[in-house]
């Protein structure tokens, strides 16, 4: 050992870190790290700060760091890292919460299947006929309500129906869909008593099926209808959409609420 102190090879360096070598070449093409010595046949050698630096590096890099910060941090004098490790901190909390939401949406879905009705291919077809439960749109829906009691109560309600309840369901559902329509193509104002008598029948089967919606909820499920047509699609199968029909549909629960909490 020289006063330098040891003096180690790239593919060593890369054996300590468990890292590959490329990675190595990578960090020194970027300016993070580039080896203090060389050998007399000009290969790479790294010494004891170089470690100290790579460790450095392999820290950030864990926390998803971006390597332009970290370069920033490590040849900057009046650079500091804790702004970046504490908004770092405040970004992994929040993806440690929601992944603790998809474990409960998960845990929600087995609990379904352990409990809830088993249909197979034919008797989905012939209970849902084109309304199908888009699980993207579910899952993102549990995970945006799942704070919500009512949420909870409508999974636990919707994985006690039976067979039975799913058929009778969906035939309220869609003959109230036919009457929604006509309503529409006839030009009915989606302010008027007809309009906002057909919102009102939706409320109460939401009600009667899944769970409590006074007016204000009912408004954030209209919401959705609005802007996510994955929700839109489970209400109405897309053979059966109109132009314009999920807006006349939004607007007639906007006015059927403000009838009730006016009225």
């Amino acid at each position: 050992m020289t006063e330098r102190g040891a003096s180690y090879s790239v593919g060593q360096v890369a054996g300590f870190a468990g890292i590959t070598v490329r990675t190595l070449h990578y960090y020194d093409r970027e300016g993070l790290l580039s080896p203090s010595e060389r050998s007399a046949a000009g290969y790479r050698l790294y010494n004891d700060r170089d470690l100290a630096r790579l460790q450095q590096i392999l820290f950030y890099r864990e926390l998803d760091f971006p390597v332009e910060e970290i370069r920033s941090i490590l040849t900057d004098p009046q650079a500091t890292a804790l702004g970046p490790l504490r908004e770092r901190h405040r970004q992994l909390n929040e993806q440690i919460a929601k992944l603790q939401r998809m474990v409960e949406v998960a845990e929600q879905a087995i609990e379904m299947e352990r409990t809830g009705v088993r249909l197979s291919p034919e008797e989905r077809f012939d209970i849902f006929g084109e309304v199908r439960w888009d699980l993207s749109y579910a899952t993102d829906a549990q995970l945006k309500w799942a704070d919500s009691a009512r949420q909870r109560e409508s999974m636990e309600r919707a994985a006690r129906h039976s067979k039975e309840d799913w058929r009778q369901l969906m035939a309220e559902s869609a003959a109230w869909r036919r009457e929604l329509i006509v309503a529409f193509e006839d030009g009915q104002p989606a302010g008027g008593e007809r309009a906002m008598d057909l919102a009102e029948q939706h409320r109460a089967h939401v009600e009667r099926w899944f769970t409590a919606c006074p007016p204000e909820s009912h408004r954030m499920i209209a919401d959705d209808y609005l802007t996510d047509p994955r929700a839109f699609a489970m209400l109405v199968p897309p053979s059966e959409q109109l132009p314009g029909l999920a807006q006349f549909l939004h607007a007639a629960i906007e006015a059927n609420a403000r009838r009730i909490m006016e009225g």
